[in-house]
């Protein structure tokens, strides 16, 4: 939610910049100093127009404009989601495929703006709702594809997956052939450990697989809202079908959030053994 309303925020200041910057305030400000500079001796209902009436009225245009601009929901619909893509620097994603879902997921949410576009009223209400829980969805994603790229770039890992089965063979010959019992069940401590440790790289590989496949199943299941999105008619709005749309990415975001927390854990864990 905070990161929410930060988006919200440099949206209003988007807005702003825009309706500074709109033609119409150059051309208010252009007859504004017109006016201001060359139209002074006249005289309306009685009253002796002085020069910096013209500013004060300027003022009041550009004002009027100001608002106008703010108040705009299509305006702010399109600036929210300009906004939105501007969070996530795809490139920064070094995994391929993780960064060609992502690549996709944007575009299945840009078309879905497109379809919120076409509706009206109480539709176009439900449908930005939606969108915005997507927003939620693809966030999830992204998160997920920079914990993968975090897993695959670990080259201690990567080390460690070759390295820790050849210690483990290594302490189990020197158990067989050792003598001494202090020093075997020191060695036996040590394979314990080992095997804790080769769990946990284990552990860690098939979390990075699982969340793999789960970033692509989550893409599928985008397509197929995106295409439940396209058939929904105004007749839909109190029907549910809106409704199950929202739970349905709802539970997604919530299986995303615990592959991620999944994969923390196991982080954490291998941290720990370290």
């Amino acid at each position: 939610m905070q990161e929410r309303q930060q988006v919200r925020n440099r949206v209003f200041g988007t807005l702003l910049m825009n309706a500074l910057f709109r033609w119409e305030t150059f051309v208010t400000l252009l007859i504004t100093m017109i006016l201001f500079l060359f139209v002074n001796d006249i005289n309306i209902l009685g009253l002796e127009w002085q020069p910096w009436f013209w500013l004060v009225l300027g003022a009041i245009t550009q004002g009027v404009l100001v608002v106008s601009a703010l108040t705009d929901p299509e305006e702010a619909e399109k600036a929210l989601a300009r906004q939105f893509e501007s969070q996530y620097d795809i490139s920064a994603i070094r995994s391929t495929v993780s960064r060609q879902k992502l690549n996709e997921a944007l575009e299945y949410r840009r078309n879905m703006l497109k379809l919120v576009d076409r509706h009206q009223a109480a539709m176009k209400v439900q449908l930005r709702q939606t969108v915005n829980d997507v927003n939620d969805w693809i966030a999830h994603m992204y998160d997920l594809a920079r914990h993968i790229d975090m897993f695959e770039a670990n080259d201690i890992v990567e080390r460690d997956l070759k390295a820790v089965p050849q210690r483990i063979e290594k302490v189990k010959q020197r158990i067989a052939l050792e003598r001494d019992e202090r020093v075997r069940q020191d060695l036996e401590s040590q394979l314990r450990q080992l095997e804790t440790q080769q769990a946990n790289l284990e552990a860690t590989m098939s979390s990075v697989r699982r969340a793999s496949i789960q970033l692509e199943s989550t893409l599928a299941s985008l397509g197929t809202i995106y295409a439940q999105m396209s058939l929904l008619g105004t007749k839909d709005v109190d029907s549910g079908r809106t409704q199950r749309l929202r739970l349905e990415i709802q539970d997604q975001v919530a299986g995303l959030q615990d592959t991620i927390d999944a994969m923390t854990d196991v982080q954490a864990q291998s941290l720990r053994l370290r």
